[in-house]
């Protein structure tokens, strides 16, 4: 004898895979947008996306967690951003705590208004502090300060030591750094030698692989330029640059050095936004550059 399916479970089974079928093609449709209009690095596309993924689904679908499943959307998405959208390790790793931060809010907004008989009235609260989140780095108007200089130590053999390894090309090695590992470039070669200003260092780095189908690494360089220089200290000036250039805009490096140490400074200007996110990433990230600097040319 066979039980026959629960009718109602079918149809809540059906709405949910339309819920979460018209999540997908909304963000991939929101996607798409934002990269035409060049806003794919501001709040409008990081905190955007999230919010179209949850407020679709409160709309097709009444589950009953809605945090639930806006989570397993996003999950499902950040799967397939990679083969079909061609990102990196890199971003994903850096844009998914992000996602799921924005989209574990944004579910437990809608399943506590549901709760209420004033959800409504909830949503109006909710609706213009969505508007300003996702307006941050769409214009300078809405961007919160961007240029940066972190800066890194470390004890040297000399003056006239570090002097020299600055003078020609660095014997760069492996990332120490647990952070530099998780699939940044890493520099291979570099040619060029002199401190004098107009000097000029060009740096090859490890090919960028995205994990989009059938995508064929792609070569990444650096062009620096001595711009300053003084007893003691040097800047190099980014002239050129396929390496971070998707992850922030390098601008300076600054090589301060006396008998007992070397600092190294990166002046940068952040390119990601919302800034209480991606700024103290960055931040980081930047310093770690700058601590890997000053260990190569202090070995």
């Amino acid at each position: 004898m066979t039980t026959e399916p629960d009718p109602r479970h079918q149809r809540r089974a059906r709405r949910l895979l339309a819920a979460v079928l018209a999540a997908l093609f909304a963000a991939f449709l929101a996607y798409r947008v934002l990269h035409a209009g060049q806003l794919e690095q501001t709040a409008a596309f990081y905190v955007g996306i999230p919010a179209v993924i949850a407020i679709t689904v409160a709309l097709t679908a009444r589950p009953k967690s809605a945090t639930g499943l806006i989570m397993a959307v996003i999950t499902i998405g950040l799967a397939l951003s990679g083969p079909l959208l061609g990102e990196g390790v890199v971003c994903l790793v850096v844009a998914a705590p992000l996602f799921y931060l924005l989209g574990l809010a944004f579910g437990l907004l809608i399943d506590w208004t549901r709760t209420r008989q004033n959800g409504r009235g909830a949503h109006l609260l909710i609706a213009p502090l969505l508007v300003v989140m996702v307006s941050e780095g769409a214009t300078e108007a809405t961007s919160l300060p961007r240029d940066t200089t972190v800066s890194a130590v470390r004890a040297t053999a000399g003056a006239a030591e570090v002097e020299r390894a600055l003078a020609g090309a660095p014997p760069f090695g492996p990332f120490r750094s647990a952070f530099l590992r998780a699939g940044f470039p890493v520099p291979v070669t570099a040619e060029g030698q002199g401190l004098q200003v107009g000097a000029v260092r060009h740096i090859t780095f490890t090919p960028r692989r995205s994990l989009g189908i059938g995508a064929r690494p792609e070569p990444r360089s650096m062009t620096l330029r001595v711009k300053q220089r003084a007893p003691g200290s040097v800047v190099f000036e980014v002239v050129a640059d396929t390496t971070l250039a998707r992850w922030l805009e390098l601008r300076e490096a600054r090589f301060a050095w006396t008998d007992a140490e070397l600092t190294v400074s990166l002046r940068y200007r952040r390119t990601f936004d919302p800034a209480w996110y991606f700024g103290p990433i960055q931040a980081y990230g930047a310093g770690q550059a700058a601590g890997y600097l000053a260990e190569t040319f202090t070995r």
